[in-house]
């Protein structure tokens, strides 16, 4: 549990900076008005979010959100265009932190460094940090790119349509979007069934060199 927590506090406050800071960079000032243009990673979360985060978690599967990130695109200097790559920031700084994760992971499973900790619980709480922390980031980015409610997919998908068909898109995610999205995720949790556990594996396998099970055995020996 102190593994996940620091996985989500990083992996979630990470994506709401990165959206923040990329929207900064294309000149819009109210990501800085707002104070959210900062590795002060707190001022990224809002007491809703962390609080689904602690329960969900305790059940076994952890959701939860960051506070949304101010921006304007109006403010932008390229506005689609700007807007569309801060957007894509947050879902790029899960993909980023996996990468790093996966790395340590994979030098610590060649170096046998979990054979070389005291005791099992440092074998499973740093081994949980690292392939959890590949997991979990690829599951946030991947999450994220659904193109459903308030999700980061739905800007992305709206972004590349044209402004007529954008407009009725965006309309319908403000008004289905949100509760349709609730709805979706607390189904498909109590059917046991996950759209994203397949292609998380797959790229698990992709960054570590294997996959997450036989990771797990390794650092249980």
């Amino acid at each position: 549990m102190i593994a996940t927590a620091i996985i989500l506090f990083l992996g979630i406050g990470l994506h709401e900076y990165a959206h923040c800071k990329f929207a900064d960079m294309a000149g819009d000032p109210t990501p800085a008005y707002y104070g959210r243009v900062t590795l002060d990673l707190t001022k990224h979360f809002e007491i809703t979010g962390v609080i689904m985060m602690i329960l969900t978690t305790l059940t076994g599967f952890g959701i939860g959100w960051g506070k949304p990130s101010p921006v304007n695109p109006s403010k932008m200097r390229n506005p689609r265009v700007d807007w569309f790559v801060s957007v894509a920031a947050g879902p790029v700084s899960n993909l980023v932190q996996a990468t790093i994760y996966a790395l340590f992971l994979r030098l610590a499973l060649k170096a046998d460094l979990f054979g070389q900790l005291p005791s099992p619980d440092a074998r499973i709480f740093v081994g949980y940090l690292l392939a959890g922390g590949v997991a979990i980031n690829l599951g946030l980015a991947l999450f994220n790119l659904i193109p459903f409610g308030p999700l980061d997919g739905h800007w992305l998908v709206g972004l590349l349509l044209p402004e007529k068909q954008r407009y009725y898109w965006f309309k319908f995610n403000r008004q289905i979007g949100m509760p349709g999205l609730f709805v979706a995720v607390f189904a498909l949790q109590a059917l046991h069934i996950s759209l994203i556990s397949g292609p998380i594996n797959m790229l698990f396998q992709t960054f570590v060199g294997t996959s997450f099970y036989d990771v797990l055995q390794r650092i249980l020996g």
